[in-house]
């Protein structure tokens, strides 16, 4: 058996509920990965983008914070693992969230992390090639014309369980139309529409359109609860 030698950046680690897709209300593990360069601009987590050594910073430290910042952790598969007993963490599904965390080889936590009875998600923008499990749900929010001009993958969409595609107006849905043509998803794959900040309009638009198409809903359960 090969050791186990990758090491994440790790930004955060806790426990939870999903409040988004098709988890959502599930009991999580959040753990989000420091780096990203799509450069969404309503990203709510900015702090993510930038990688820097200077911001590197012990595994206590980094559960401790108090509050978003850009300081990481560099852990390992086994590391992360001991943190979730440690942390009395209860939840058996694992959110790997980011930043974006397909810039990194995630097969070996995969691996670890259902060896040892945890169920993965990730959640990416499909901008980078996908290292990740056979069993993994990989959850696709495909990011479009974003100002650090990464293009979506076609493996990607192709790879996704779930897309899910944050809306505000009938423009983002129009280029969801045109990418699912250019770059189509397996047969199974859910679609979601996600309003961006549960604006009204966007909120209607989003119902309308998956009334009319029989797609689905994510509403951000999360921030309506006011939880992480």
């Amino acid at each position: 058996m090969k050791p186990i030698t990758t090491l994440y950046p790790v930004n955060e680690l806790f426990e939870t509920i999903q409040g988004e897709g098709v988890f959502t209300g599930t009991p999580a593990i959040f753990l989000r990965l420091q780096g990203c360069p799509v450069g969404c601009p309503w990203c709510d987590t900015q702090h993510t983008w930038e990688k820097s050594a200077d911001k590197q910073v012990d595994a206590q430290t980094m559960l401790t914070k108090t509050s978003a910042t850009a300081e990481w952790a560099e852990l390992t598969a086994l590391q992360l693992l001991a943190l979730f007993t440690e942390q009395g963490f209860s939840a058996r599904h694992v959110v790997i969230t980011g930043g974006e965390p397909a810039m990194f080889d995630l097969q070996e936590l995969g691996e670890t992390l259902e060896k040892a009875g945890y169920q993965l998600q990730i959640e990416t923008s499909g901008t980078f090639a996908l290292q990740v499990t056979a069993d993994t749900w990989v959850t696709v929010s495909p990011k479009l014309d974003m100002p650090g001009g990464y293009l979506v993958r076609p493996d990607c969409m192709q790879r996704a369980n779930e897309i899910k595609h944050p809306v505000a107006m009938q423009k983002h849905i129009d280029a969801l139309d045109n990418l699912l043509q250019r770059c189509p998803p397996r047969s199974d794959a859910i679609i979601a529409l996600q309003p961006i900040s549960q604006r009204p309009r966007a909120t209607q638009l989003a119902i309308e359109t998956c009334i009319k198409r029989n797609w689905r809903l994510s509403v951000q359960l999360h921030k309506y609860l006011n939880i992480e």
